[in-house]
């Protein structure tokens, strides 16, 4: 599937790091950042969760940030402790919500490193994908949405 700006983006439930069932559908209202990136523990998802804990690139009262990744929720707890990552990880073991968006990376069992922001009327905004799994994403484009958006 092949997501297009303006679209009602499709509604999901996935488990965070607290093994708490998160649904985008509850989130109506804010502008809901999905930040899917390939695994925790490799150094570019590191530096990019921890950026967004830290310099807080992604702010707002109405932005809510989540981040997806094949990992499993203990390892998403143990990772968020280790590096106090402040938003929710998101486990998509199986890589079914992944699939739905189609953001899995074609070479391997993981996602691309991608950007979907879901406005908040629950349509697409922004679906970007990272050509370079290993680079971090560009910031400037995501926060250049959400300013229109707020």
């Amino acid at each position: 599937m092949t997501l297009t700006i303006g679209q009602t983006a499709p509604d999901f439930t996935l488990k965070t790091q607290d093994e708490k069932e998160w649904k985008l559908s509850s989130f109506r209202g804010k502008n809901v950042v999905l930040l899917w990136y390939p695994l925790d523990w490799s150094p570019t998802c590191e530096k990019e969760n921890c950026k967004l804990s830290v310099d807080m690139p992604l702010k707002g009262n109405d932005v809510v940030v989540v981040g997806i990744s094949r990992d499993s929720t203990w390892s998403h707890k143990a990772w968020k402790q280790h590096f106090k990552i402040s938003h929710d990880l998101l486990a998509d073991p199986m890589l079914e919500v992944t699939k739905q968006y189609g953001l899995v990376h074609p070479a391997q069992f993981i996602s691309h490193r991608a950007t979907v922001i879901v406005d908040k009327n629950g349509n697409v905004a922004l679906c970007e994908i990272q050509q370079n799994t290993g680079a971090e994403r560009d910031w400037a484009p995501i926060q250049a949405c959400l300013a229109k958006l707020a």
